[in-house]
């Protein structure tokens, strides 16, 4: 492989990708102009389906219009649309208990709450991006002010109502908070961020990481000890090989960071091959760790995140080891990624494919899929690759 021409290519490409195709779609049809903020539910070509706006996508997408001007160029339309996010966050979606919604109407009424605090990551991060992106340091305080009433809300007994009575440790919020003190450390520091990220690698190893299944598992109990049920035994590869690239980024801030790194590269090399679909190719949505079959509905189909979460931490292991191994995979994934997602004649991608490849349904967005996923994985390959070709120039 020439890795210089190759990865050019792709540097190109995931630039072109972002600006000429998936800022524009959101911009186009997903901001609103009167209320503020993005909706996320829409039609193949960007028909509106539903004005329920997702409080998690006004965070991200507030993050990703600021991190893409941050990053690729600095577009006035990219900094407004992010305040625009981050304004209606602040006006429609904190509850009076200072918990976050879930999903809200156009104008910013209530509709749903829920017991996670995804939402409040994702303004977390839209915070402290948009904090770098515009100069005004306010919001940096404000991330880190909501960074730390989270974490008050996770360890305060009965604020968020507990999923079931079963007592352990999940994997979803111990590896969103490597990603979220990241953005964090960026724009402000502060003794807590430091312990948070020590505080999520511990729970990594020290329960959820499973060697004998050579996986992250979603669940354990209070011992990190499979519960073994359905539920206990479920693996969903793409959060686990989100996991990897979020170690790799993270490890600089460790103070043995290339343990942190080597724990990132296992996990990632661990989950390719449970996530890898040998017989149709792409990132299949769950296993079972013991092999039956898992029950989830959607067990066998191809979502959209998995796929770009495997780019980025493929280019990752590249940058780290200078192994073409993991170019390879790169290569595997990519080439089924655009070939099968890409909606060339409308634009976007789509976000659900069964497990061949083929289209289970055609919409562009709704309340969990959105302006995120996509050009994060476009914005991150695009640096990455430019990360490499420095060092081989």
């Amino acid at each position: 492989m020439d890795v210089k021409q190759y990865l050019s290519e792709w540097a190109v490409r995931y630039r072109r990708d972002l600006t000429e195709n998936i800022m524009p779609f959101w911009l186009t049809y997903g901001l609103d102009n009167v209320h503020g903020g993005v909706y996320t539910c829409l039609d193949r070509d960007g028909t509106l389906m539903d004005t329920t706006k997702s409080v998690w996508f006004q965070g991200r997408f507030g993050f990703i219009a600021s991190y893409a001007y941050n990053n690729i160029e600095r577009n006035p339309a990219w900094l407004a649309a992010s305040r625009s996010c981050i304004d209606f966050i602040e006006q429609h979606c904190f509850d009076m208990d200072g918990h976050m919604f879930f999903t809200v109407t156009a104008d910013g009424a209530p509709v749903q709450k829920r017991r996670y605090v995804f939402s409040e990551c994702f303004a977390i991060i839209a915070m402290a991006e948009y904090a770098l992106a515009s100069g005004d340091h306010t919001y940096a305080d404000k991330a880190l002010a909501l960074f730390q009433r989270t974490r008050i809300m996770l360890s305060t007994p009965g604020f968020l109502p507990p999923k079931t009575t079963q007592k352990g440790y999940s994997h979803s919020i111990t590896m969103m908070f490597f990603n979220v003190v990241v953005v964090l450390k960026k724009v402000i520091d502060d003794p807590s961020l430091v312990v948070q990220l020590e505080e999520s690698l511990r729970l990594i190893e020290q329960y959820l990481l499973n060697t004998e299944y050579k996986t992250i598992l979603e669940s354990v109990d209070e011992e990190g000890r499979l519960v073994d049920t359905i539920a206990g035994r479920v693996i969903n590869p793409g959060h686990c090989i989100e996991t990897s690239w979020f170690l790799m980024e993270a490890a600089p801030y460790f103070t043995n960071p290339e343990h942190v790194r080597s724990v990132g590269l296992q996990v990632l090399e661990w989950d390719y091959e449970w996530g890898w679909d040998k017989e149709y190719g792409g990132i299949i949505n769950f296993r079972d760790c013991k092999g039956f079959p898992p029950q989830d509905y959607s067990q066998d189909m191809k979502f959209w995140w998995p796929q770009c979460e495997t780019i980025i931490a493929s280019l990752y292991a590249y940058k780290l080891t200078g192994d073409e191994h993991w170019l390879a995979i790169h290569r595997e994934i990519s080439e089924w990624a655009y070939t099968h997602f890409a909606d060339p004649e409308c634009g976007e991608w789509y976000g659900y494919l069964h497990r061949d490849g083929t289209v289970a349904q055609p919409a562009k967005g709704n309340i969990f899929k959105g302006p995120f996923h996509i050009p994060r994985m476009m914005i991150k390959g695009y640096l990455l690759c430019n990360e490499i070709l420095e060092t081989i120039l």
